[in-house]
């Protein structure tokens, strides 16, 4: 049986600038409320211990799968709403189906160094030849569209969650900040980061005010039905 991955973004360089480290109790306290909110069903957090930040959701078909978070990847995020924007954007390449279009490989926050190492032949040479590359194109899972779905996605399920719905664009200017990077060149599938930093910004920037606008509508509309209940009696 074919084993389907999800995974976040493609990462281009070496070298980081800066670390900060979440523990798997903040990891495992995220992934409880971020999954509770949208009906995911709770497996548990799998961490692996790799340099390479990822994080995936592993599947052996619909009902069996499991999710998988790198000691990496924790080194680098700061709180826990950006986890929590990381795993609901997994939870989003899920629920928008992205894995049943093609997804049929392991696809992942890959560092160039460790890729180039397992690519051979001609795909390698392609590879040295670019200077850098995320991952093979014949290895892209998703596409960049795709990509932005599942952005718009984990942010919209971070507010849902009662997270700050920045803690995606947090986690992906932590990734930047830590020289992780997706630069725009023809083999990646992933929109470059600033790029994506300006989209998830954008976005986290509307679903908050429209969280706000909801909130506001809600205690005007508490308001004028307290005013009335008091004109009643």
């Amino acid at each position: 049986m074919r084993k389907f991955f999800t995974a976040l973004i493609i990462i281009t360089v070496s070298g980081s600038c800066a670390f900060a480290e979440i523990t798997e109790q903040t990891v495992n306290a995220a992934w409880k409320r971020i999954a509770k909110a949208d009906g995911f069903k709770e497996v548990q957090i799998n961490f692996e211990k790799e340099d390479s930040p990822n994080a995936w959701v592993k599947f052996k078909s619909q009902n069996d799968f499991s999710v998988h978070v790198t000691t990496g990847l924790m080194k680098i995020l700061n709180t826990e709403e950006e986890i929590a924007g990381v795993l609901g954007h997994e939870i989003g390449h899920v629920k928008l189906g992205h894995y049943n279009k093609g997804v049929s490989r392991a696809v992942g926050w890959t560092i160039a160094g460790n890729l180039l190492g397992r690519i051979g032949g001609l795909a390698g040479t392609i590879a040295q030849g670019a200077g850098q590359i995320g991952m093979n194109l014949a290895e892209s899972g998703f596409s960049r569209g795709q990509e932005v779905e599942a952005d718009d996605y984990g942010t919209e399920l971070l507010a849902k969650a009662g997270y700050d719905p920045y803690g995606l664009y947090k986690a992906m200017k932590a990734f930047a900040d830590n020289k992780f990077v997706t630069q725009p060149n023809g083999f990646n599938s992933h929109p470059p980061t600033e790029r994506r930093l300006q989209h998830l910004q954008e976005k986290a920037k509307s679903v908050k005010e429209s969280a706000q606008s909801k909130k506001s509508t809600k205690a005007a509309s508490s308001k004028t039905k307290s005013k009335s209940k008091s004109k009643a009696k």
